[in-house]
């Protein structure tokens, strides 16, 4: 027991990789369509009344626990056909028409029904004399097994054609790494269909666990793009829950009877596994700060997920109603509405982002370059100038002037090191912070405490944008804040993480707004930053004063 909290809680904090993933979904639709495949060659729908003669009556004299008639409610007693009142309430091929001697009764009980219209005794006494009466009748397509095959196809179409589609991109990039669980769960409702056409219990138990079962790589999927490690947590156990209540409600509709409300229940919970995590995925604002990447970018993100989400929803619909024909137009109408949107609105959006990302990323580079020019002509021309000057100084004895000549070489030193720090090339992040921090303390005239945990190194763009916006947050702590400051950075397998913290008065709300109106482009630099590496920004003063500055990049 403890070992599975382990691995309970194990899951919670960490979503599966993406092999395990995608191996639990196909393991899942292979067992979703071999159900429906033998459920479609070998098994067969039946209505779930046996009738008998009783007298002068047709009756029913029993139903199944499971199945169509126990869904419309019908009992054992109901009266079907009465002869001497010459009433034929339905039966296939004889509706309306008196039936002639006893004999033919005989052979009424004996026909196999798939329509059927039923009274309670004392209701037919009613009707026969005249009086206000109703009646319960049941209606099942002898055929609708058979016509379930096309849904078979199908799904099998979806899972095929829409995993080229997604894993060669041409669904999104963000969606490509979720290829295989979309298609799976959108797929599997279809495969199971005859399973559950055949209304016996062994189908409707398959049907009840196998459904969650493969929507749930999805949702872990979904839940892997939500950012905050709380907020991950909580739509993880939401989908779980989802699952195990669209289960039990598979369990409650063995015991209530089918048709009831527990199986609207059981597919709209089903609906819910995916589309949780995946709300939450597709409102980057619930996380508490701004996602990576540009405006236009984050809205087609945004959008391609919310979809993602509500996909295996629109392909239950076929479970739902199952005796209602159009089964699969649904789905069908869903698929060619993504396709259409995607066609003339994502990929429009995607042109956008993708030219003002190239932009972007120029900026970023021929600022850098530009750094990189200034730092390399201050150390070859104006330093070795005034390292000139300062022996000659020397020389004459001249130690005053000597001594402001090296103050002035000193801070170009330190100009050039902030303009392009070897240190960043050479050992990383890390030390680069190090040094930083040694350096501000003496400016903010208080503690600047690093705290680090760096054992690997992210890839170089991540790094530089790192100590910039480390640099960008450390200026304006010692300019606005006050100590103590506390820098801290933590680098692991699953991405990189920076916060500075002071405990100054704490930045304005509306400091981002206005800080290119009055000149100050260091918010808006360090979110350049962050969106050429696709990492998250977050800037905000604490309700207690000081302000906190938040990096945090995940390697996609």
């Amino acid at each position: 027991m403890d070992r599975l909290r382990a691995r309970i809680a194990w899951w919670l904090d960490e979503p599966l990789d993406r092999s395990a993933r995608d191996r639990l979904a196909v393991l899942a639709a292979v067992a979703a369509f071999l159900a429906g495949a033998y459920s479609f060659v070998f098994a067969s729908a039946e209505v779930g009344v046996v009738l008998a003669v009783e007298g002068d009556r047709i009756v029913v004299a029993d139903v199944a626990p499971w199945s169509p008639a126990r869904a419309y409610g019908l009992q054992a007693g109901m009266v079907v056909v009465d002869l001497n009142g010459e009433l034929l309430v339905a039966l296939p091929g004889h509706e309306g028409e008196p039936v002639a001697s006893t004999d033919a009764l005989g052979a009424l009980a004996r026909t196999k029904t798939w329509s059927l219209g039923v009274m309670q005794p004392w209701e037919l006494e009613r009707a026969l004399a005249g009086g206000p009466y109703g009646s319960v009748s049941v209606g099942y397509d002898e055929n609708i097994l058979d016509s379930s095959g096309p849904a078979l196809l199908v799904g099998l179409g979806i899972f095929l054609v829409g995993a080229w589609w997604l894993l060669t991109g041409r669904g999104g990039v963000a969606l490509r790494s979720l290829a295989i669980p979309i298609v799976v769960a959108t797929a599997a409702p279809l495969f199971l269909l005859p399973a559950l056409l055949t209304w016996s219990l062994p189908g409707i138990v398959i049907v009840a666990l196998l459904t969650p079962l493969a929507i749930l790589p999805l949702a872990d999927g979904l839940s892997s793009l939500v950012e905050a490690p709380y907020l991950r947590r909580r739509v993880r156990l939401a989908a779980v829950a989802c699952a195990a209540g669209a289960a039990a409600a598979g369990a409650l509709v063995l015991t209530a009877g089918l048709g009831g409300p527990p199986t609207g229940a059981q597919w709209i919970l089903a609906g819910a596994i995916p589309f949780v995590p995946g709300i939450v995925a597709s409102r980057p604002a619930v996380v508490g700060a701004p996602r990576g990447g540009s405006p236009s970018g984050r809205l087609v993100e945004s959008l391609e997920v919310a979809a993602v989400a509500a996909t295996p929803a629109v392909a239950l619909t076929a479970l739902l109603v199952p005796s209602y024909q159009p089964i699969l137009m649904p789905i069908l109408l869903w698929i060619a509405a993504l396709l259409a949107a995607n066609r003339f609105t994502v990929r429009p959006l995607v042109r956008l982002v993708t030219r003002a990302q190239l932009q972007r990323d120029l900026v970023v580079a021929a600022t850098e370059a530009e750094r990189a020019r200034i730092a390399a002509n201050l150390h070859d021309d104006a330093l070795q100038d005034l390292t000139m000057i300062v022996r000659r100084l020397d020389a004459r004895g001249d130690a005053e002037n000597a001594d402001a000549a090296r103050q002035v070489a000193e801070r170009l030193r330190a100009i050039c090191g902030d303009l392009r720090l070897p240190i960043l090339d050479d050992l990383g992040v890390g030390p680069a912070l190090a040094w930083l921090v040694t350096r501000i303390e003496r400016l903010a005239g208080g503690e600047v405490r690093l705290e680090r945990d760096d054992g690997t190194r992210p890839p170089p763009d991540v790094e530089l944008a790192f100590f910039r916006v480390a640099q960008e947050a450390l200026a304006n702590a010692v300019k606005h804040g006050r100590p103590p400051i506390v820098v801290r950075y933590r680098v692991s397998p699953s991405g990189a993480s920076l916060s500075i913290d002071d405990a100054g008065p704490g930045i304005t709300s509306d400091a981002a707004e206005t800080a290119p109106r009055n000149g100050h482009f260091g918010l808006l630099n360090m979110q350049q930053r962050a969106e050429q590496i696709g990492a998250i920004l977050d800037v905000r003063r604490w309700p207690g004063g000081g302000t906190h500055v938040a990096l945090e990049w995940r390697p996609r």
